[in-house]
């Protein structure tokens, strides 16, 4: 049986509005779940987080950050974006569209996911985020 970590924990790595940031959100995330004992989620975390950092990097304008925190057997992966804009609700018929799935992919593969706006320091944008239980 797998030991996950038990006490909670916080990252967020701020990226530049670069394509290859998502590469490097997905390696740093890999780093960390196995740091914290967490590898059983990599594969799925990594398709979530490649997602959500995607759309922050390829939809705005400006930065962007990845977002893991673990608590009470629940990873959450979330990405801030500098746009305030509500993303589009995913819709069942994109899964199967070549391109504007993401969300109905995060929402597919997730437990559970959601958005908010997010104010932190004078700048606005949004919170897309979502979670994975370790069992």
């Amino acid at each position: 049986m797998p030991r996950y970590a038990s006490s909670p924990w916080e990252y967020v790595l701020h990226i530049p509005h670069d394509l290859r940031a998502v590469g490097v959100a997905r390696r740093t995330l890999r780093l960390v779940l196995q740091a914290h004992g967490l590898s059983a989620l990599t594969e799925m975390a990594e398709l979530l987080a490649t997602e959500l950092v995607a759309n922050a990097v390829q939809h705005t304008k400006g930065p962007a950050a990845l977002r893991l925190s673990w608590e009470h057997g629940l990873l959450r992966v979330g990405a801030w974006d500098a746009d305030p804009t509500p993303p589009r609700p995913p819709t069942p018929h994109l899964l199967h569209a070549e391109r504007g799935r993401g969300l109905a992919l995060v929402g597919a593969c997730s437990d559970e996911w959601g958005w908010q706006p997010s104010v932190a320091c004078g700048d606005s944008g949004k919170y897309v985020w979502c979670a994975l239980g370790a069992a």
